[in-house]
């Protein structure tokens, strides 16, 4: 009898749940929170657990670290996820959470994918994690500055989670078969080149690997080679070059930015199409073309940040494979649009200026003075309303002392050729050089 074939027929939970690791030290990657003397590895040691927020993206080890942390804590745990639990649920834990800690006992609520939660569930956690009657831990793929509301979130320490390397994905991939039931049998073959093929095509999540590992098995029936068509029926895709762990991530997000930047919406469209199909985040490329357009088209076409913005909300709420027709709308008008990065430049110096000089005083003719005190001490003295002078403007100093730089030199291109023009009328000093 087959021995493999007979542990591999039976109801075994699924590869990446017995190759889970149970500690700290048995974790692979996240080396910036898990390794030695970093707050993961003392928080262990101290058994002094506290309210937190996992960043990442699927399968960087966010549920993992969560058990970890109430196994070397002693603490319980209650998993539930946002998209299928309510207030209800949560009262009963957080009951159930009172009665622990009676007894000194520490509970830990997970909540998986906690960005899915509306801000009254967000609301109803807000005392019991306030007062310690629970200690929360919350998964998200999404930005939690966006996505859970600032009470909670300060209540909260954000940790962020890495996409896994192609190292880390080896040594999970490597101890799978030291260490699996099935694996560990010698009677499954994978070539250098079919584990690398499987590595890159996970994008940095372990779950993706093992899954697609697990896939390929069950296809050869728990013996044999896994061959790159047997991997690639698993994967039911072809493999992409784009992998968001490494620099080809960072080089096409630049490459795509300058596309844009450049006005070459066929090659900007290449690049989108890149990422996307190497399962890129949509809302990431969305909030990289709301900064684009204020940075690099900027007054030149004022339109530019309301349909990136737009673009942005329409990429959240619809979601991939729809959002892909936004993004190429949004990205085509932003590389055909005239450029200019004169807003940004204007930051910038001023920015450098303050840092050179330190901010200076609010001059008394621009303090408002809401009191009869502020009044007498003059605040708002001899400050002329524009709206009370012909084409609504009074040639007035809005300068602090000793600062006279100009700091806005709109282009000559698009809209702001007329702000250039206008500007020039309304203070030639500064605007005619």
């Amino acid at each position: 009898m087959n021995t493999t074939k007979s542990i591999f027929n039976q109801h075994l939970p699924p590869l990446a749940d017995r190759l889970r690791p149970q500690t700290i030290d048995d974790f692979v990657g996240q080396e910036h929170l898990v390794g030695n003397d970093k707050i993961l590895s003392l928080l262990s040691k101290s058994q002094k657990p506290f309210s937190m927020i996992f960043w990442g993206p699927p399968g960087s080890g966010k549920t993992t670290l969560a058990r970890i942390i109430a196994k070397s804590t002693n603490a319980n745990i209650h998993e539930i996820s946002a998209v299928s639990s309510g207030v209800k649920e949560l009262r009963k834990i957080i009951e159930i959470a009172k009665s622990n800690l009676d007894i000194g006992a520490i509970t830990i609520l997970f909540i998986d994918e906690i960005h899915r939660f509306s801000k009254s569930q967000q609301d109803a956690l807000l005392h019991a994690v306030e007062n310690g009657t629970i200690t929360l831990i919350g998964a998200t793929t999404e930005n939690p500055s966006f996505e859970v509301i600032s009470p909670l979130l300060s209540r909260c320490r954000v940790l962020v989670l890495k996409p896994l390397s192609e190292k880390s994905l080896k040594s999970i991939l490597d101890n799978a078969f030291d260490t699996d039931i099935i694996l560990q049998k010698n009677e499954i073959e994978l070539s250098d080149n079919v584990k690398t093929q499987l590595i890159q095509s996970a994008g940095g999540d372990a779950r993706k690997m093992l899954n697609a590992l697990e896939i390929s098995i069950s296809l050869i029936h728990g013996k044999g080679v896994v061959t790159t068509s047997i991997l690639n029926e698993a994967l039911q895709k072809r493999t992409q070059l784009y992998d968001k762990t490494g620099d080809y991530h960072y080089d096409t997000i630049s490459a795509f930015i300058k596309s844009v930047r450049g006005s070459d919406p066929d090659a900007s469209i290449y690049w989108l199409a890149t990422m996307l199909e190497g399962g890129e985040k949509p809302e990431f490329i969305a909030r990289r073309l709301v900064i684009l357009a204020s940075e690099d088209v900027g007054n030149a076409d004022p339109q530019g940040l309301s349909i990136a913005t737009a673009g942005f909300q329409a990429v959240h709420m619809i979601g991939m494979p729809e959002a892909a027709i936004t993004l190429a709308q949004v990205t085509t008008y932003l590389a055909s649009a005239q450029k200019s990065n004169a807003s940004y430049m204007a930051i910038e110096n001023a920015r450098r200026v303050l840092k050179e000089n330190g901010i200076a005083s609010v001059p008394i003719h621009l303090r408002n003075a809401p009191t009869q005190l502020m009044k007498k001490l003059d605040y708002g003295k001899k400050y002329e309303y524009p709206h009370d002078h012909p084409e609504h403007f009074v040639d007035a100093n809005y300068y602090p002392e000793n600062v006279t730089e100009s700091f806005y030199s709109p282009s000559k291109l698009g809209y702001e050729k007329y702000i250039s023009e206008r500007l020039s009328k309304l203070w030639p000093s500064r605007f005619n050089k």
